[in-house]
């Protein structure tokens, strides 16, 4: 079955980095569209950014351009995000999201398998 695995959360100052990577599997993964949403406590899970399954596109969060980027690996079945310049703001759990063949969309029902998340804690 579809595995999505995050990893790299962790607690940082604010100004801070860190990485997530995602290792799927169960899917051939070259096929399939990347997402990263995120949730924080009593809040709606948001989007963060995504990267179309060909050609490189990307699509960002207004409230994360600039500071995260987001990649895939398709030799290694990963996509990861690079997130600098942390903000207390970005405090979250972050989940890993993937849909077949599909556009750099934002909405959470486009996407058909999800990770288990991983938790960010910005300090100030």
């Amino acid at each position: 079955q579809v595995q999505l695995v995050e990893s790299g959360g962790g607690l940082v100052q604010a100004g801070g980095s860190l990485r997530l990577p995602c290792a799927a599997s169960g899917l051939t993964f070259s096929f399939y569209t990347m997402g990263w949403f995120r949730q924080a406590p009593g809040a709606e899970r948001e989007f963060v950014a995504a990267i179309r399954w060909t050609a490189g596109i990307t699509n960002y969060a207004d409230s994360v351009k600039g500071r995260f980027t987001i990649s895939r690996d398709n030799a290694k079945n990963t996509v990861s995000l690079q997130m600098n310049s942390l903000e207390p703001e970005d405090t979250a759990v972050y989940y890993c999201a993937a849909k077949r063949l599909g556009s750099v969309g934002a909405r959470k029902s486009e996407y058909d398998y999800w990770g288990q998340g991983t938790q960010v804690t910005v300090s100030s």
